[in-house]
């Protein structure tokens, strides 16, 4: 019989998967290391098990003892995997950027998980660096992994995914390109592929928001390129000992929208369905494709599973919020198509001032059409009523006619964006949009702006 004594040896030997059409353009044959076939659905699984290992071989972590770490998800899913086998309890500090599948997948591991905010600095008390330092100093008979420095970390990586990937390609790989967080594994897989063959070039990609690229080209740690970013599982606000900036060639940075889109596109278009770092990972291959020539083998690595931002990348609504989703918009129906179910909101000429401010803070508005019997006659917006107060005191009780301006210009619904956009002025703050049987709406400069 062939079976596994336990999860854990099932850990590594994972494929490499040719890349078609989303590679398409890239003039050499482009192989995915697809990671997601680890029992815990991520390349952590191998670091964690090696970080285990080797913490018990040299006494930092005893029986019964408690394992400590911050992580953006996929560590502590490996730590949690070897923390039930072994017989340990895992405590995972992670940053409420990360998506709520991480967190409810490491809860269902049994880890117990404390979240930190994303938007402070990595020395805050409250950082998830901080807070994972602090509770393995506090709790009793605990060892704090701190992946980032772990040299065990990228030695992981120099000794199986590295080897695993010289071997599949009977050593023909020119080029291998991955996201870079922690630094384990483009240190520890490009320090292997080196040793074998020192032409290969070795890329790692960054976010905007991250230090790793300027960092890499200028030896110049900048903080003023320190910013909140969207993408998952790469970049960093630190210098993780475990990045050898040494064995890397170069860095790319991916911007958020792109790792977002890619991270579909390669669901898709390859039916490999793959983390937010893969998008990243595979924008990175297409945005280097003048470093690849016909006779090259590049390797791109993939780190995680898709089913751990089913609720973001995956999902159209939170793509479409952050203006990440490619839709075709042309004219002025698509602009509110997000909110065309919504009535439209007016207020009629003998109303009072009052009622208008009213609707405005109910309905979170800045603008207003104003009607009478006859249709639309005028608008009202929060900064001319503010002048109006200004000036008089007394505007809340006045009625609308007496402050409105002219009324808001009527296009049809199959207006370009571009006439409507001109029609948007410092005078003009809105356009209404004729939907037909005598319906309405309205778009804004920020419906305009989102779909920019």
């Amino acid at each position: 019989m062939n079976y596994a004594d336990n999860i854990l040896e099932t850990i590594g030997n994972t494929p490499l998967v040719k890349l078609n059409q989303i590679a398409e353009e890239v003039d050499a044959l482009v192989l995915a290391k697809v990671e997601t076939f680890n029992p815990g659905n991520s390349v952590k699984d191998r670091m964690a098990l090696k970080m285990i290992e080797d913490a018990e071989a040299d006494g930092r972590l005893k029986p019964g003892g408690t394992i400590i770490e911050g992580t953006s998800g996929n560590t502590g899913m490996g730590l949690a995997l070897a923390a039930i086998v072994k017989g340990y309890t895992l405590i995972c500090v992670i940053s409420d950027k990360q998506s709520k599948e991480k967190m409810d997948i490491l809860r269902a591991v049994g880890a117990q998980v404390v979240v930190c905010p994303t938007d402070v600095e990595p020395d805050d008390p409250r950082s998830y660096y901080s807070v994972s330092k602090r509770l393995g100093e506090e709790t009793p008979n605990s060892w704090y992994v701190n992946q980032y420095d772990n040299p065990s970390n990228a030695v992981a990586h120099y000794e199986q995914t590295g080897p695993e990937i010289w071997e599949q390609t009977e050593g023909k790989i020119t080029h291998f390109v991955v996201g870079v967080g922690t630094g384990g594994t483009i240190s520890g897989v490009g320090k292997y592929l080196k040793e074998q063959n020192p032409n290969v070039k070795v890329w790692g990609v960054d976010t905007y928001g991250s230090v790793f690229k300027k960092y890499h080209e200028t030896g110049i740690f900048d903080e003023n390129e320190i910013y909140p970013y969207i993408t998952e599982g790469i970049g960093e606000d630190i210098l993780p000992a475990n990045v050898d900036f040494d064995t890397i060639d170069g860095f790319t940075k991916v911007t958020d929208k792109d790792a977002a889109v890619f991270t579909r596109k390669l669901a898709k278009e390859e039916g490999i369905f793959v983390g937010n770092s893969a998008g990243s990972a595979i924008k990175g291959v297409l945005q280097l494709k003048e470093h690849f020539g016909p006779d090259d083998v590049v390797v791109v690595l993939f780190h995680d599973h898709g089913s751990r931002y089913v609720g973001k990348m995956f999902n159209d609504d939170w793509m479409r919020d952050r203006g990440f989703l490619e839709e075709e918009i042309t004219s002025a129906v698509d602009l509110i198509k997000d909110h065309i179910d919504k009535p439209l909101v007016t207020v009629f000429t003998e109303e009072l001032v009052s009622h208008a401010i009213d609707r405005m803070k109910r309905f979170k508005i800045s603008q207003i059409p104003v009607k009478d019997t006859t249709g639309f006659v005028g608008s009202v917006d929060e900064t001319s009523l503010f002048r109006a107060y200004v000036e008089n005191k007394e505007i809340a009780e006045m009625p609308i006619k007496d402050v409105m301006q002219a009324a808001f210009p009527v296009v049809d619904k199959d207006t370009s964006i571009e006439a409507v956009s001109k029609l948007i002025t410092k005078e003009n703050q809105a356009v209404l949009v004729d939907l037909g049987e005598g319906k309405h709406h309205i778009i804004t400069k920020h419906d305009i702006i989102s779909a920019i």
